[in-house]
């Protein structure tokens, strides 16, 4: 496998110019480069962008002239990946490696149904507070990615043709050595080289899930009651509602062969409480902008999958309705 050393970011929102601005300070602007279709292009180029309050100039090209790149970061939005997919399609060669932080189950699968999946990393993004407005990002942790490739496959149904994971069952806590390749070993090295933390895990699709979990509660908690981090961890019905939401994902985890259990759920908690209480994620930021939330990703993804499994949800049927009414207030 060659050496990473091209970078190619599709998404310029927070975590995409968080790990722009990373790869540029430590390997300079010619290590990276955000791609775009034309009229975003135009957007993007009449925009000033700052980071923790220092201005930024980030390389920006259009999707037409964009030539294979060694790593492709797929930072967008659930509702933008169907356009993501066409807009990387000349990022991608034979050696590309494409890793996602986007949130859900289903992005690792949706791409690689596209590009291979052999092009594959799967990826999480967790613990950063990363909060953008307009060209303007704001972070006090950068958190950290969570990497692996899973040991076995099979593929369960969660409602839509597009929204499958590769899953397999997990009797325990995940196992000490960690599934291995030339293509993550190159990832790795690389992620050293950009001053990116990062873990490698023994079992990604654990890790997957337990993220799922959090975002589940904490991203569609924070939008529903139109509040921030200080205010879902706060004694009350928010925190209710995000530790009741959370616990529903862990049941129907369990039911899809995921080990994941309350003393997970006591670990993101945790995590969350590192966070700045007056920042919010990113569903939350979507609320507060009046865009077209994430929500058929987390409880949409969770009533779909419950249903199959004949598992009640109340937590996740509420969350759906209130952020599908928000969002019907702002037409």
């Amino acid at each position: 496998m060659k050496e990473i050393q091209t970078t190619a970011i599709i998404g310029m929102g927070a975590l995409g110019m968080l790990y722009a601005d990373k790869i540029m300070t430590h390997l300079g602007p010619d290590a990276v480069t955000f791609v775009a279709d034309p009229d975003r292009v135009k957007k993007y180029r009449r925009m000033s962008f700052t980071v923790n309050k220092a201005a930024k100039q980030f390389p920006i090209i259009s999707s037409s002239d964009c030539k294979p790149a060694d790593l492709v970061i797929v930072a967008v939005k659930y509702n933008a990946l169907e356009s993501a997919l066409n807009t990387m399609e000349h990022c991608v060669g034979p050696d590309t490696t494409i890793i996602s932080v986007m949130n859900g189950i289903s992005s690792e699968e949706i791409i690689g149904a596209r590009y291979g999946m052999d092009h594959i990393i799967y990826c999480i993004a967790q613990g950063m507070d990363a909060v953008k407005f307009g060209g303007d990002l704001n972070y006090s942790q950068p958190g950290e990615l969570r990497i692996g490739i899973p040991k076995t496959s099979t593929t369960p149904d969660t409602g839509t043709p597009e929204a499958s994971l590769t899953s397999s069952p997990v009797s325990g806590a995940p196992e000490a050595s960690h599934a291995s390749s030339p293509r993550l070993t190159a990832l790795t090295a690389y992620l050293d080289k950009a001053g990116i933390r990062y873990t490698t895990e023994a079992d990604i699709l654990y890790r997957l899930w337990g993220k799922f979990m959090l975002n589940v509660g904490v991203n569609q908690t924070c939008m529903a009651f139109e509040t921030n981090y200080g205010g879902a961890l706060a004694p009350g019905p928010a925190l209710d509602t995000m530790l009741g939401a959370m616990r529903e994902v862990i049941t129907l985890a369990n039911a899809e062969g995921i080990c994941l259990s309350e003393t997970d759920l006591e670990g993101y908690m945790d995590l969350l409480r590192t966070l700045s209480p007056t920042g919010c994620p990113s569903m939350r930021q979507d609320g507060i902008a009046h865009r077209r939330s994430e929500v058929e990703m987390f409880s949409g993804t969770v009533r779909r999958l419950a249903a199959k499994h004949g598992i009640e949800v109340p937590v996740n049927d509420w969350l759906y309705e209130r952020i599908k009414e928000l969002e019907a207030s702002w037409t």
